[in-house]
């Protein structure tokens, strides 16, 4: 009989869950097994989950995004209320696992896959970011908020890819300058400290929204893109193509020839259009055109904006050797 009140108390809270507030969603976050073992398994329509896991989850796997590290698998367990993604203006967001309900708002949106959205109060991962409706806005990992643009995305194409013209790009003083620029990615036109004006005839907002279009194109797509450059203004036209790295893959510009390091600068993966540069796995990476290096984001700094090749210093064992790239 208590389990029986349990249940009709919970669809009460989840048919009035607007007016119920954050409350409801942690009641039906609990009800769904949304958040097991420190593991976000949402549910989601057609019987399906959105997991976020660094480890393959032990479910028959629809589709991956290694990038974001989203799975979407079968729902053994069906859960007649999934949760949706919020398209509506909201009101108010709390990330909201099991034990905590944490109201706020995000301060700082996603930009790409390298820098997630954070939060104006301290969160706990896992959690899902939810508005009052107890709808998608997000999900809460260790490196930070992934927004609903994404987990949207992802649900919706067949095949997870992201599309890459070449640069990353940062807010500064309002304007979005490009930070690096991808000196391996063949007639790429930009140059560090480009301040990026329109794309495709369309003042650019932030770089939140840029990246994500962006992101999102069409794999070559070409894209005009006005920039100003010191006191000129010009008008690149510039072609999209796989991106090849970024969110919880390694993202050095080096991965554009096929070769992939973890945080601490070793190698993790050659691909067969590297084979050519005789290079082992865990070979760990000492520095780049005399400049020592201690960890992946130091790598994509100094590489970023030479134009020319490159020569690196590699350690395998106790011997040193050097290795030239362009």
């Amino acid at each position: 009989m208590f389990r029986l009140f349990l249940a009709l108390n919970f669809l009460l809270l989840n048919l009035y869950a607007c007016k119920g507030g954050f409350e409801a969603c942690r009641l039906k976050t609990i009800h769904s097994d949304a958040i097991s073992n420190q593991t976000l398994q949402i549910p989601v329509q057609n019987n399906k989950r959105l997991l976020f896991s660094k480890t393959i989850p032990d479910a028959k796997i629809i589709k991956h995004d290694p990038y974001l590290s989203l799975y979407l698998v079968e729902n053994k367990k069906n859960f007649k209320h999934p949760f949706r993604i919020n398209n509506k203006l909201s009101l108010g967001t709390a990330a909201v696992n099991n034990e905590i309900i944490v109201e706020g708002k995000i301060v700082k949106k996603q930009i790409g896959l390298n820098s997630f959205a954070s939060y104006s109060e301290p969160l706990f991962a896992p959690s899902i970011l939810l508005n009052s409706c107890c709808a998608l806005e997000g999900i809460v990992t260790p490196n930070g908020i992934i927004e609903k643009e994404y987990l949207e995305r992802f649900l919706k194409i067949k095949k997870v890819s992201y599309a890459d013209i070449g640069i990353r790009v940062v807010d500064e003083k309002k304007l979005i300058i490009a930070n690096v620029s991808n000196p391996f990615m063949k007639n790429n036109p930009f140059k560090k400290d480009d301040c990026i004006l329109e794309l495709n005839g369309k003042k650019v907002k932030n770089s939140a929204t840029f990246m994500r279009d962006i992101l999102f194109s069409k794999i070559g797509s070409t894209h005009k893109i006005k920039i100003k450059r010191g006191s000129k203004v010009l008008t690149l036209s510039v072609k999209s193509q796989k991106r090849d790295g970024g969110g919880f893959l390694s993202d050095t510009f080096l991965e554009f020839l096929g070769i992939s390091f973890d945080k601490n600068a070793h190698i993790i993966k050659i691909e067969k259009k590297a084979l050519k540069y005789h290079l082992k796995l865990g070979d760990k990476l000492l520095g780049i055109n005399g400049e020592k290096i201690k960890s992946e984001e130091e790598i994509l700094e100094i590489l970023a904006n030479n134009k020319k090749s490159s020569y690196l210093l590699f350690q395998r064992d106790q011997f040193q050797f050097f290795v030239t790239v362009n």
